[in-house]
């Protein structure tokens, strides 16, 4: 592909991506700006050692280093959608101990690689750690991607490895990390669930990131719901894009979704201050397999702007049943989905969204007489194109104590990517209290003043339901350079409040 065609590439989602640190890209994976982009210009993992002497894919007993300096040539690289060097993807869903994840996996030219298995948690300060690496195995050259209607798929992609979950291994969100023996580099990420109770429920928005998928981002094939390629390699918009995608194929770029970023944020959060976590995908909330009653929460870390009926109504019932729900981004449940099985019948693996192409009935909530405001207590207001601070409001309230933020205080760089408020004019959950912690002006692209709110209120089953209204909250709770002691403590006095550990 000529260079001028890469640039145009590169300048698409992956762009984007990578330098809204708020809202999109894979930033728990990259320590500092400084080491965004290697020399190469290629996105450089923080767990890359500098040395190529010390590189796990050359020396498996290698410790990753933690904090490593810009990389000055060698090590491992950065895989791409243009040549394919490495990439792959799970065909099932999260699975428990005991079942296994089925990795499909092209690598291009055709040669042995590993795989890396890595849990997302503190791990003092590391972020993740290394569970295990596969033997070397033979790769191949899968056909190219299948493409309908703007639908890209892979399902046709022979099985490369077949990892077997063994009981001992803790639950939680892993990646696995691909490297070819030429030193490519690609990822993707994973599940493992059990349904033993506990205090809190991660469910992580896998519906979400499979909708900003634009894999593969070449310039030419790759499409999302919200961008697809002309003839010229031009990136269009939501008039052009998929209607339908398939979780059937890799992610694009490095291989980590855009929006992964903020459920790791969490991750690192609750697991260094030892709350008890259960994991779920938002598709296992979508199926049924996720029982509220067994917890006393639902976490959902991240941006989760695609919901499908099936996810509100266990949610709903969730919260009239004295389970607590915590939003923690902003943008929650916008479109309407439905999910559906792939052609070879394996249910879940294509997602669809109209939104607004053509004849059919509403895909937005607040369009059917269901705002998302019913539920969570604030909707979607609009994109935020600069950082503004959050204004805390009732500073006397229990979620403010100890932290010593005042009536009025601005937290800075709070309010960022999309902001949600209170919409007077819809109608509100039932509830038995109900207060806003923070009313935060900022401006809009227009340049039109417009305000960011957090909402927290308590159904009449003694449920609570807190939402930040924005995209920075995770990342404040354990993302470097982004940390706020204030959001912790408040963060933490609404979950010991959920667990009943005040």
């Amino acid at each position: 592909m000529a260079s001028e065609q890469i640039r145009r590439w590169e300048s698409g989602a992956l762009a984007h991506a990578v330098t809204d640190p708020f809202g999109q890209g894979p930033v728990p994976w990259l320590r500092g700006g400084e080491t965004y982009f290697g020399d190469t210009g290629q996105v450089v993992p923080w767990y890359v050692d500098p040395d190529p002497a010390h590189d796990p894919a050359r020396d498996p007993r290698a410790k990753p280093r933690t904090n490593p300096e810009r990389r000055s040539g060698g090590g491992p690289r950065a895989a791409d959608d243009v040549h394919r060097q490495i990439k792959g993807f799970t065909a099932t869903g999260a699975a428990a101990p005991g079942e296994a994840i089925d990795f499909h996996i092209t690598v291009d030219p055709p040669q042995e690689f590993a795989v890396d298995v890595y849990r997302i948690g503190h791990y003092g300060g590391d972020g993740a750690t290394k569970i295990t690496t596969s033997p070397r195995l033979s790769g191949i050259v899968q056909p190219p991607p299948l493409t309908a209607d703007r639908t890209v798929s892979c399902h046709h992609w022979w099985l490369s490895w077949r990892l077997q979950i063994p009981s001992y291994w803790n639950i939680g969100a892993y990646v696995a990390v691909l490297t070819t023996a030429d030193g490519y580099r690609s990822h993707v990420p994973f599940t493992v669930r059990d349904s033993h109770p506990a205090d809190l429920l991660l469910l992580l928005p896998d519906i979400t990131w499979q909708a900003y998928n634009l894999y593969p981002e070449d310039g030419r094939t790759g499409a999302s719901l919200y961008h697809a390629w002309d003839e010229e390699g031009r990136l269009l918009g939501e008039a052009d894009a998929a209607t339908t995608v398939s979780f059937d194929r890799p992610y694009a770029g490095a291989g980590l979704p855009l929006h992964v970023g903020h459920a790791y944020d969490f991750i690192r959060f609750a697991e260094r201050y030892g709350y008890d976590l259960a994991y779920a995908d938002a598709r296992d909330l979508h199926s049924g397999r996720v029982d509220p009653s067994r917890y006393r929460g639902l976490v959902f870390p991240g941006h989760d702007e695609y919901w499908s009926a099936a996810m509100r109504r266990t949610t709903e019932l969730a919260r009239e049943h004295g389970t607590s729900l915590v939003f923690l981004s902003a943008n929650t449940m916008y479109w309407q989905v439905e999910l559906g099985p792939s052609p070879s019948g394996v249910p879940d693996r294509l997602l669809t969204c109209r939104k607004r192409q053509g004849p059919g009935r509403p895909v937005l909530w607040r369009e059917i007489d269901r705002a998302e405001q019913q539920l969570i207590g604030i909707q979607y207001a609009g994109r935020v194109p600069e950082p503004h601070p959050l204004i805390v409001r009732n500073a006397d309230h229990w979620l403010w104590e100890a932290t010593g933020a005042h009536e009025g205080d601005g937290i800075e760089d709070m309010v960022a990517g999309e902001a949600d408020r209170y919409f007077p004019r819809t109608p509100l959950p039932e509830h038995d209290e109900r207060v806003l912690l923070a009313h935060s002006p900022y401006t809009d692209a227009d340049g039109v003043r417009r305000h960011q709110e957090t909402s927290l209120y308590r159904a009449s089953s003694g449920a609570w339901v807190f939402a930040s209204g924005t995209f920075a909250w995770s990342p404040a709770l354990d993302r470097p350079g982004h940390v706020d002691p204030r959001i912790q403590r408040a963060t933490a006095n609404l979950l010991d409040r959920i667990c009943k550990r005040d």
